[in-house]
């Protein structure tokens, strides 16, 4: 990719194939540092999906009673109503509800669709949740690929795919961050007119996963990517957290 912000001149992504699917307990670390030869500085952004799995995060339907509520909502939205039961299971409250669609924020603090649960990629009468913290995925996963890969500085991100209010289309986001900062902040700096700026934050973790969902894909057994030369934030240490990036309740505008 070209020239990037904050003194990357060779911004790379590189995708880290697997042999064959993430199974529960495989060695994730092992696996994409046997694949890639990791640096310090580097970003290993690895998909929700493969972490859900690693973590053993997949529930089979047929495990699933549907409550009396379940039941009332899949018949109006048409959905599954072991699905929605385990909508509800996994959110805090509904934030909308129609055409098809329930927005919920998640137990974990997430507004997305269906609180995260996905049918794809994942075993045949089964999906997945969430990770149940997907920050310390990321911390744990980090130290690991540190020591496997023999390296000291590296950062770890948790994508997943989510929509967006007001524009068509998905991308992928950071649910989980250790490493380095979620939002690189411009704030009190000044532009290239010497103006002060007052609101400028960067959700640069999310930038990150988006830009590594163009050599991952979604069905190309590429669960990881490895950003390379990027140095608009800090990289290092357990620091960091996807939490950062959700807007408090008292600023937010549209729930």
């Amino acid at each position: 990719m070209g020239a990037a912000g904050g003194g990357a001149a060779d911004l790379e992504v590189i995708p880290v194939c697997l042999d064959g699917d993430v199974g529960r307990g495989a060695d994730l670390a092992s696996e994409i540092a046997g694949r890639v030869r990791l640096r310090d500085g580097d970003v290993v952004v690895v998909s929700q999906k493969a972490v859900s799995k690693q973590e053993g995060m997949v529930v089979r339907l047929d495990s699933v009673s549907p409550s009396l509520l379940a039941e009332g909502i899949a018949s109006e939205y048409r959905k599954d109503p072991r699905i929605v039961e385990l909508i509800l299971s996994e959110s805090r409250r509904i934030v909308r509800m129609g055409r098809g669609v329930i927005i919920v924020e998640t137990r974990h603090g997430h507004v997305c669709a269906n609180a995260g649960i996905d049918e794809s990629n994942a075993p045949p009468g089964c999906v997945t949740l969430l990770p149940s913290d997907a920050d310390a995925s990321a911390r744990g996963l980090r130290r690991l690929l540190c020591a496997a890969a023999g390296v000291g500085s590296l950062a770890v991100l948790v994508s997943d795919t989510f929509g967006r209010p007001f524009r068509l289309g998905q991308t992928d986001c950071a649910i989980g961050v250790s490493g380095m900062d979620a939002i690189l902040d411009y704030r009190g700096s000044a532009d290239s007119e010497g103006r002060r700026l007052r609101v400028s934050e960067i959700a640069v973790a999310d930038e990150i996963c988006a830009a590594a969902e163009l050599v991952k894909g979604k069905a190309a057994n590429c669960p990881a990517s490895v950003v390379r030369n990027f140095r608009a934030a800090p990289v290092g240490g357990d620091g960091g957290s996807a939490r950062s990036l959700v807007r408090p309740g008292g600023e937010d505008l549209f729930r």
